[in-house]
């Protein structure tokens, strides 16, 4: 029984089922708890009827929905497939294809069977919290990974359209280009982005119109910057971040992004100082590793949710050590313990509001992460220290 057991946990395919029955589960618990549980997928179908209608897609409509959208003009082709649907049946498929694209990600991953295995159940926990919400982050971190992925296997078309899906969509996939120095055939992937961003820029132009699709970009660019202002106040549910943590314990939302970022992208661009290393598939996944813990912590925007991406980034630094020490064995349960269940039942609820949520302290261990992701960047062998299989 349990060599059986074992055999199950250890196998990918059984745990990426599991991810598929979740996204389903997940997405019909929040259909059967009315509008308000689905109110993601709400703005989100209706990016697709208000571009066929041309209306403006970063205002308020009371009416459909609360908050606001702001994903890309791009973002109607993709949702429409599944707007056209029922509610509950495009729910459960919105959530299934961006779930598939994100186990297919960690399978694309130089790691065993069983190291992938372990990759996504214990990605499992921040994968439910995103799930819940219906959000593209899961797929966007899977459109990440892969690629990367796709530029170690030479296929520059497929790594630059999965780039520009995020970049059009949310602006964030444009953190794939940390990949562009990998890139052996630079001018293919140039070409072909060229191309494939032409092409995404002017489909949703044959549904609504040119000037419909030019003047979303223009909206969508201030419905980006008056997010950004509004993100940086104290206490609410966006700026879990670097950022966010030190404006909140110092009590001062004024401080600028500018002033972290002075500091973080110096520290995150060092590591391509090191030419020599660019050969190494494991120096490779451990800049996508600090690319992914730098999108969530250097952005006023992220929230619980988002942490699917940061602790992706985790998992990817973690299951490529050569030798696991107990140090960061240590960092990889302080994540887990204090980033993908922190906001769930395991903490008291005064702990979550008065602390966690109170300080961004989410993102305390995905922080120390990523400073020793950047220390081991900047001086292992990857030749030597690392291992992909």
């Amino acid at each position: 029984m349990k060599e059986k057991f074992l055999k199950i946990l250890l196998n990918p395919k059984y745990i990426f089922g599991v991810y598929l029955i979740i996204s389903v589960v997940t997405a019909i618990s929040k259909y059967f708890r009315g509008d308000y549980a689905i109110n993601n997928y709400l703005i989100f179908k209706n990016v697709f009827f208000n571009t066929v209608h041309q209306k403006n897609l970063f205002i308020h409509y009371p009416d459909l929905y609360f908050d606001l959208n702001h994903y890309g003009v791009f973002f109607s082709l993709l949702i429409a497939p599944f707007a056209v649907m029922p509610d509950w049946l495009g729910i459960s498929l919105w959530n299934v294809a961006n779930t598939f694209i994100f186990v297919y990600a960690i399978h694309k991953l130089p790691l065993s069977d069983p190291k992938k295995a372990i990759f996504a159940l214990l990605c499992l926990q921040e994968y439910i919290t995103a799930a819940l919400s219906l959000q593209f982050n899961i797929a966007l971190t899977g459109l990440l990974m892969l690629s990367a992925t796709y530029i170690y296997e030479n296929k520059e078309v497929k790594s630059v359209t999965a780039i520009l899906v995020g970049v059009f969509v949310k602006i964030y996939g444009i953190v794939g280009l940390t990949q562009f120095f990998f890139i052996k055939n630079k001018v293919k992937f140039i070409l072909s982005g060229l191309i494939i961003a032409v092409l995404f820029f002017v489909i949703p132009m044959v549904y609504s119109s040119p000037q419909f699709v030019i003047q979303s970009y223009a909206d969508w660019f201030h419905s980006i910057v008056e997010k950004n202002n509004e993100n940086q106040a104290l206490g609410n549910m966006q700026d879990i971040s670097l950022m966010g943590f030190f404006r909140r314990i110092l009590g001062d939302a004024s401080i600028s992004n500018l002033v972290f970022l002075a500091v973080g992208l110096p520290l995150f661009a060092a590591p391509y100082l090191r030419i020599k290393q660019y050969k190494n598939y494991a120096f490779q996944l451990m800049i996508l590793a600090s690319t992914l813990l730098f999108l969530v912590l250097f952005s006023s925007s992220s929230e619980s949710p988002t942490y699917i991406i940061a602790v992706t980034g985790v998992m990817i630094w973690f299951f490529i050590q050569e030798v696991r020490t107990p140090w960061l064995i240590g960092l990889l349960i302080f994540v887990i313990i204090f980033t993908c269940f922190s906001t769930s039942d395991l903490f008291p609820k005064d702990i979550r509001l008065n602390y966690i949520k109170k300080y961004s302290l989410k993102a305390v261990p995905c922080i120390i992460v990523w400073l020793r992701v950047v220390y081991e960047l900047l001086t292992k062998d990857f030749e030597k220290d690392y291992s992909l299989n």
